[in-house]
Order: structure tokens, then sequence, then C-alpha cells
């Protein structure tokens, strides 16, 4: 039996009232953040930061549901990590986890040192040492609309559109300030897990995280991850639910790096951030969950952002640990 939906005017509802209490807390939000930068000797975060934040729901039954600066266009950043995988699954099935593992890493999302360590075998897909062995594999996927496109022309599949933005000077800062992403490829390179040439995969990488999609765009995107959607199951066959399900674990163990913990304990949902201040969270069976605020905590996740997904996890009662109300 389906878990039951909030009708399309309840959510509504419900949202506004997320983004209210968010704009409430977010003054309180700065001036923690003011004083942790204050006490680490960091540059203090910028007030206008904690003055955005959008949420869209792309449920099931196909209703799209937004409130907040829900129109306003971020790069996806590490979000793309996530399609990057499926597509990466889609091709290989098991035998990708002979090149990379499923288990939190401890350590920064761009360290070197796990990566000496388990001889050029990434921890997880997520860091961006296996999301740089996960473009390794796309790579060699053979032609898209463009060699470095698997993930652009996944995502243009995903939300019905023909052209999707990408943020040029995002890209061409990641690509010119990629050194350490090349040092990370080069070290697997070394262990015989990068079969292709640096660049070629950089390119690839630098072109997923540019993609550049608001809150309403990146929830249809991640529709996939329901693994409840009949026209999915018509298009993609029964594997795909499959998949579904061992990509929403690794995001629930690995998708807000050093966050994962306390996000799990806070809002209970599977979910992938990335340092344009997005996350990409799915409630199974129910929802696609998209929110967006440019404000990061310590590990680069947005302080919005997880606040209005617990907001909205309390509000809906949607947990993959269970419900708490009967």
């Amino acid at each position: 039996m389906k878990p039951p939906l909030p009708e399309p005017d309840r959510l509504k509802s419900i949202l506004d009232t997320v983004v209210e209490e968010v704009r409430e807390a977010a003054p309180r939000l700065h001036a923690e953040a003011v004083a942790e930068a204050e006490a680490q000797g960091h540059p203090a975060p910028r007030k206008g930061d904690f003055d955005r934040f959008g949420i869209a729901v792309f449920t099931r039954d196909g209703d799209l549901v937004s409130a907040g600066n829900a129109g306003t266009a971020f790069p996806i950043q590490s979000i793309s990590k996530v399609f990057a995988l499926e597509v990466a699954l889609e091709a290989l099935g098991e035998r990708l986890w002979t090149r990379i593992g499923r288990e939190p890493s401890g350590d920064p999302f761009n360290s070197i040192i796990d990566l000496e360590r388990c001889k050029g075998v990434p921890r997880n897909p997520f860091i961006n040492a296996g999301a740089l062995v996960v473009c390794d594999v796309l790579v060699g996927l053979g032609p898209a609309s463009r060699p470095n496109d698997h993930v652009v022309d996944f995502v243009k599949r995903q939300i019905g559109e023909e052209r999707i933005a990408i943020d040029e000077e995002v890209e061409a800062s990641d690509r010119k300030g990629g050194d350490l992403n090349r040092s990370l490829m080069l070290m697997a390179k070394h262990h015989g897990n990068l079969r292709h040439e640096v660049e070629a995969v950089m390119d690839a990488y630098v072109r997923q995280c540019a993609v550049a999609l608001d809150c309403r765009g990146l929830a249809k995107a991640g529709r996939f991850l329901m693994h409840d959607d009949p026209q999915e199951s018509r298009e993609r066959g029964m594997a795909a639910s499959a998949r579904a399900r061992r990509i929403l674990a690794v995001m629930m163990l690995c998708g807000l790096y050093d966050g994962a913990g306390d996000f799990a304990y806070r809002v209970g949902l599977p979910a992938k951030s990335g340092v344009g201040g997005g996350i990409l969270a799915v409630a199974p069976h129910r929802a696609s969950i998209a929110v967006w605020s440019p404000a990061l905590d310590a590990m680069g996740n947005s302080r919005l952002g997880v606040l209005g997904l617990e907001s909205l996890a309390r509000r809906t009662d949607w947990s993959v640990f269970g419900a708490a109300r009967d």
C-alpha cells in the first residue's frame, strides 16, 4: 500500500510555513555563523546569503509544488554526483563497486590521504576522488551529445527539457582551480584506477558540476530516485528501482559528508548537497525534494537548506526511519 501524500493545496501550505520558519530563524543562524567564523579566524559570512531560501517538491503523482526563492537557478555542483552514479551504475551494474567503495570517509571531501591509504580506491562515489573515478567510467562510455555530456543529457531527460543552462563561469573556475582534483586522479591512476587522460576526466567533471537548475528543476531531476514513477518503470525497466535503492543508501551514509549523521538524525531522508547551496533529498515512494540557500556551514552544506528539510520532514512525517505520529 502506497503511503499517503498531502493534497497539492495542503502541501503548498506546508511549504509556505517552512519558508516562514526558515526566514524567522535566519538572523539567529547568521549570528551563529559569524561567531563561528570569528572564533576560527575566518571571514564573516555575508548576511545576504541568509536572506534567500527556496524549496520545491515533486510528488509521485506528478505534482510540482514550490515556495520561496524556488525559481532562482544555481550550479548544482556535487549534487551532480548522484546523476553520474546513476549513469555509471546503469552501464556497469555491480562491477562499478570494484573501483569505488560505499563507506563514509571520515575525511574532508577533497582529501588525498584516504585515497593513498586505500591504494587508489575511493571510499565512496560522493567524495571528490570517488566522483572522479565515476567520471572516468562515463568518459569511457562513448559519445553523448558531447563526450563529456552524459550527466547533462540525463538531467535533460529527467526534467523534459531540450536544453539546460551551464554556468560557464563556474565551469571555467573549477577547471582552473582543479589542481587538487588532478592530484586525486593522478593518485588513482598510479594505482591503476583511472583509465583515461586526466584532462578528459576533468572536462566531464567540471561540466556536470556547472549544470545550473532552480529548485523546481532539481526536484524533477531527482524523480527517478523515488523508484515509484510509472513513467520511469516503462522507460527504463525494473532494474531502475534496484539502482535507486542502492543510490539512496549511499546518499544516506555519505551525501552530506561529515554532516551526514547529524542530517540523518534531524531529517531522516537520503540527500546530497552541493557547495552551490542546493540539497536534493528523497522521500522514497513519496517525493523528490530540492532546497537552496547559499549560506554554507563548515562542512559545505546549506545551513538554511538543512533547517528547511528538517521542518518539512517534521510537518509531513516523512522519514525512512518510520513515522513519528500514528
